[in-house]
Formats: structure tokens, sequence, C-alpha cells
């Protein structure tokens, strides 16, 4: 079990190095020019110039890239071009309201989807199994932007029971975890049906059947353990997919957190901060899908060989 850890957290860096390469490049991509935009459309060529200069703009891709990469092993991700800030201060400032929104909505799409996924295989081709997969099925097939602006037309316009933008208070929190998690949910749902309807198949939960144990107790004690095993896999994507596409959610809301960061900077071409913003996302989701896989091994062992 060491040395699958070991072997899990030794790729880690080269993933996060490569990522930030791809990330580096392709932020250059980006239509405008940040000097210009942040010196104004009225200052001459000349002062845009030195600007650029003076923001490193003017060298090479991989001068670029190399000075970036110096400052991150140090921790210091660069400055905003637009406030001044520095990016892990600008990072800082929001990662507490993306923490909150991603392990609400985490919450919901765990404690609702894997009960009604196993509810629905206990009763397989039942009324219950089918009112749960159509829900799921809406649930996988409706952006979270359409769900956040039709929960905002129905509960903060026309019913006024909810603030319809920003954060502060329990209620803020309600329609952006809501929103964000349906998709979540109706995936987890349907993944812990299916694990459980394969489950249920097997030799040892007939045989435990055979021997008079109750359904509860069979479903409980035999099947339901090896049933969230691939539900823990699932589960684990998911919340690094919460943390990465919370961008939509937070930009209706105007929720404060890393992707309405993330989209502002893009908006004003600051380099610095949609680098700094990207990495941190990417290297949370890479994080997060390796100790899934530590924790799915420690669950299976047999994962440990594969």
């Amino acid at each position: 079990m060491g040395r699958y850890i070991a072997r899990k957290l030794a790729v880690l860096p080269l993933i996060i190095v490569a990522v930030s390469i791809l990330i580096f490049v392709v932020i250059r991509f980006i239509p405008g020019d940040p000097a210009r935009l942040m010196a104004g459309m009225d200052a001459t060529a000349e002062g845009v110039e030195v600007l650029r200069r003076k923001l490193g703009l003017d060298q090479n891709i991989i001068v670029q890239y190399w000075r970036f990469f110096l400052g991150a092993l140090q921790g210091d991700l660069g400055t905003s071009i637009n406030s001044g800030y520095t990016v892990v201060q600008e990072i800082a400032t929001r990662i507490p309201y993306t923490l909150q929104l991603t392990i609400a909505a985490f919450a919901i799409a765990i404690m609702i989807g894997v009960p009604s996924g196993i509810i629905a295989a206990v009763y397989a081709n039942s009324w219950i199994d089918q009112l749960v997969m159509v829900f799921a099925i809406i649930g996988a097939s409706t952006p979270s932007f359409w769900i956040a602006l039709m929960g905002m037309s129905l509960f903060s316009v026309k019913l006024r029971w909810l603030p319809l933008f920003g954060a502060g208070t329990w209620s803020h929190l309600i329609l952006p975890s809501v929103a964000l998690a349906m998709g979540p949910l109706a995936l987890v749902a349907r993944m812990s049906r299916s694990s459980m309807l394969e489950v249920m198949k097997e030799d040892y939960v007939r045989t435990a059947r055979a021997k008079g144990l109750t359904k509860f107790r069979v479903y409980t004690k035999h099947a339901l353990k090896n049933a969230l095993v691939p539900v823990i896999t699932v589960v684990g994507l998911q919340f690094g997919g919460l943390l990465a596409g919370a961008v939509a959610t937070e930009t209706v809301f105007s929720w404060p957190g890393i992707g309405r960061l993330l989209i502002d900077s893009v908006r004003y071409r600051d380099y610095p901060v949609i680098q700094g913003t990207v990495l941190f996302t990417v290297s949370a989701v890479v994080i997060v899908n390796s100790l899934t896989d530590i924790v799915l091994a420690m669950v299976n062992p047999r994962m440990r060989f594969d």
C-alpha cells in the first residue's frame, strides 16, 4: 500500500508542471494586449511599450515561463495587472467562498444521490425506480446555468424567498449550491443504482438470502460495501469537477469565488491571475483525483495492483 501511495504522489508534480506549461502557452493566444488595456486606449505606443517591458511581456515565452515557474516554486504566482494585489492574495480571498459552495453542492449530491440510487436498485422496475431515473436524466441533461436562472426567476424574483445575488448568509448559498449539485447528483444516483444492481446479482448475495437473512441485512451488510466501490470513484471525480465547474454558477449568482475571479481576469486579460487561478484549480482537481484513487485502494485492495 505504501508503494502504491508513493507512486501516486510521485506523479503529481509531473502532471502539475505539464499542466502549467499548457496553461501558460494557451493563455498567450487570448486576443487582446494586457499592456494596452492596463495603460488605457489613450496611451501612446511608447507608453504601452514601456509598460510591456515592465510587465515582462516583451521577452520570449520561454523566459516568461521560466520566471513564472521559479516564482511558483517559491509561492509567488505574480501580481495582478488589474488590481495590483498578488495573485496569492487574490486567490486566498476567494477560496473560502468556492469551497463553501463546492462542499454544499457536494453534500447535496451525496446525501440525495447515493440513497436515491440504492433505493431505485432495491425497487428495480417499480414506479420508485422509474421516478428516480426520470429525475436523474433530467438533472444530467439540464445545464447548471439554466437551472440557476430558473431558480432565480422562481424563488428570488417571483416568490422572493431567497436572495438573488451575492454571498453572506446561508440563504445566499441555497440556490447556487442546488444548481451546481444537480448534474453530479444525477450521475451519482445513476451510478449507485447501476452498481447496486450489479452486486445484487452476485452469488454471495444469493447465498446470504438463502441462509434466511432479511433483505435489509443482506443489502446493508453484504451488498452495500461492494456497491460503493465504483461510487467512491465517481464521487471523488465529481468533487474535483465541482471545483472546476463552479465558474458558470458563480458568474450567474455573482458569487465571489475563484470561478468569478477567473472570468473577470479573462475580461481584463490579466495573465498572472488567469495562470494562477487555472493552475490552482487544476492542481486541486489532480490532488483530489489522486486521493480518490488512494481511498479506493484502501476500500478495495485488489485495485492497488492495477
